[in-house]
């Protein structure tokens, strides 16, 4: 498991800022990593955009695109996380959108999360992971922490 230290750490040797948009997970990635003295260095800022007005009004994601995919889609999570890297000052971002729960559908059942990185220069990629009805608290920390790891993997290109 990547811990939050390691990530801020490969983004200091990249000399890369970065910054999250988050939903289900409500602010706990940024919070992972500006637990970390010192992060002030390579976190640029953390965008919560639980609901869809906040996520068109501070990512720029489409409402067609909310109408077509729902806000649990790759398509949101890829839109999220180019807004917020254009809205900053950071060269990486990560989104995230999901049901942690309770609750779900069979088309988007508990655990469902998408994620989205954006990199300067690069094209956006996008995941998905069905972590399962753990439990809210358990799918938004198993969020966290797969965020995690694809930022240290993204710094370690």
């Amino acid at each position: 498991m990547t811990d939050a230290a390691h990530v801020l750490d490969l983004a200091r040797r990249a000399g890369v800022m970065i910054t999250t948009a988050e939903s289900c997970t409500g602010g706990l990635i940024a919070g992972a990593l500006t637990e970390v003295a010192g992060s002030s260095d390579v976190v640029d800022r953390g965008f919560v955009t639980y609901s869809n007005a906040a996520k068109q009004d501070m990512l720029g994601v489409s409402p067609a695109t909310l109408d077509a995919h729902g806000a649990v889609s790759e398509q949101v999570a890829a839109e999220m996380a180019t807004g917020a890297l254009s809205r900053s000052q950071a060269g990486l971002a990560v989104s995230v959108t999901g049901i942690a729960g309770p609750g779900g559908s069979a088309l988007k059942p508990e655990g469902r999360v998408c994620f989205g990185l954006a990199q300067a220069g690069q094209p956006v990629r996008t995941e998905t992971v069905d972590f399962g009805a753990l439990g809210r608290a358990q799918v938004r920390q198993a969020t966290v922490a797969h965020a995690l790891g694809l930022l240290a993997a993204a710094l370690s290109d």
